[in-house]
C-alpha cells in the first residue's frame, strides 16, 4: 500500500511540475528575453526553459523537429518567417484575448502569428571611426555603395538572419520588384562588406567597439547601444526603410499548450508591453506605454512590403544571394 501511495504521490509531483513549465524559442535579444521570462515566472509561477536563436535557426529547428516539436512557443523574430512557418503547417492558430488590440495589418488573419513591435532598417556609423577615415555616415542605401565605404560596412548573413532577408526585400521593393536591378546592387553592396555575421545585431554591435565602421540592423538594437554609451550616429535610409515585424507563434504539436498560451496572452498584456516598448522598439500595442517611445512609424520612410510573397520566395531568394554573392 505505501508503495502504491508513492508512487500515486510521485506522479502528482510530476504532473505539477510538468504543468509549470513552458520550452520557448525566441528571437528577442538575450537580456530582453532574459527579464521578460523570469516576471511572467514571477507572476504565474511558470517557468520558461527557453533558447535564444536567430530567425533563421528557429524555423530551420522547427522543421527539423516537425514530428516531435521540443518548443510550444516562438517569440520574437521577423515576421515574415513566423508566415513561412504558418505556410509550413509549424504553427497552428491562436487568438488571444489582448489580439484586438493589434492592428489587422500586423497579425495573421487566421490567428497564426501576431505582431508585438516594428523595427525599420537602420544605419550605425562608429563617429569615431568616420573621423579617423575622414568620411561621413551614410543615409541612403545609394550611399552604401560608394566607393569611400570598401571594405567599412558590416551586414548579417540571410541564411541565418532574418535581419539580412529583409535587407533583400527592401532592395527589390525599392527597385519595383525588379530583381535583377537588386542583385546588382547587393553585388555592388558586397565589396563594401567586410563580414557577413550570424545574427542580425551582431553588426551594430561590432560597431559600438570600433570593429568596424558601418553596420546594418535595426534601429532598436542600434538606439539601445547609443543610449547605453555608444559612440555610434544612427541614420535612417532616406530613399526607404524595410521593416521587421517582430511576431509571435504558437508551435503545432508543443508539449504544452496550456501553457504555450497563458505566455502568449501575457506577452500582450500591459507589463510585459512595457517592459518591451523600454527596448526602444515600436510597439504595435496601445497598450505600450507611450513615454518609452523613441520613434514613431510617422517619422520614418517605410517601405510597402508584402509578408507573403517575401514568405513564398525566401528559399529561393537566399539560395540566389548564396550563388551569386555569398559563395
Amino acid at each position: 500500500m505505501r508503495k502504491i501511495i508513492l508512487i500515486l504521490s510521485v506522479l502528482v509531483i510530476g504532473v505539477a511540475f510538468a504543468g509549470n513549465v513552458v520550452n520557448a524559442y525566441t528571437t528577442l535579444e538575450e537580456p530582453l528575453a532574459k527579464v521578460l521570462f523570469a516576471e511572467f515566472e514571477k507572476d504565474t509561477g511558470i517557468k520558461v526553459n527557453w533558447v535564444r536563436l536567430s530567425t533563421g535557426e528557429v524555423l530551420a529547428r522547427l522543421e527539423a523537429e516537425k514530428k516531435n516539436p521540443q518548443a510550444s512557443i516562438w517569440v520574437g523574430g521577423v515576421g515574415v518567417f513566423h508566415v513561412e512557418a504558418k505556410l509550413k503547417g509549424l504553427t497552428t492558430p491562436y487568438k488571444a484575448p489582448y489580439s484586438q488590440f493589434i492592428d489587422s495589418k500586423f497579425k495573421d488573419p487566421d490567428g497564426y502569428w501576431i505582431g508585438l513591435y516594428v523595427g525599420p532598417l537602420a544605419f550605425a556609423t562608429n563617429k569615431n571611426k568616420a573621423k579617423e577615415l575622414g568620411i561621413t555616415p551614410p543615409t541612403s542605401w545609394a550611399d552604401l555603395i560608394k566607393p569611400q565605404y570598401k571594405g567599412l560596412i558590416r551586414m548579417a548573413n540571410p541564411n541565418t538572419s532574418g535581419t539580412a532577408y529583409n535587407v533583400i526585400t527592401t532592395l527589390i521593393n525599392i527597385y519595383k520588384k525588379d530583381e535583377a536591378k537588386a542583385f546588382d546592387y547587393l553585388k555592388k553592396l558586397d565589396a563594401n562588406v567586410n563580414m557577413y555575421t550570424k545574427s542580425g545585431s551582431a553588426p551594430g554591435k561590432d560597431v559600438a567597439i570600433g570593429e568596424t565602421t558601418i553596420a546594418i540592423g535595426y534601429l532598436h538594437d542600434l538606439v539601445k547601444l547609443q543610449k547605453e554609451g555608444a559612440p555610434i550616429i544612427i541614420t535612417l535610409p532616406t530613399d526607404g526603410s524595410g521593416y521587421e515585424i517582430a511576431a509571435m507563434s504558437l508551435i503545432k504539436g508543443g508539449k504544452e499548450p496550456l501553457e504555450a498560451k497563458k505566455l502568449y496572452n501575457w506577452i500582450l498584456d500591459d507589463k510585459a508591453q512595457g517592459i518591451i516598448a523600454s527596448w526602444y522598439v515600436i510597439p504595435l500595442s496601445p497598450k505600450a506605454p507611450k513615454n518609452k517611445i523613441v520613434y514613431r512609424l510617422e517619422d520614418i520612410n517605410l517601405i510597402q512590403q508584402d509578408l507573403v510573397w517575401e514568405a513564398q520566395n525566401r528559399e529561393r531568394l537566399v539560395d540566389r544571394w548564396n550563388k551569386e554573392i555569398g559563395k
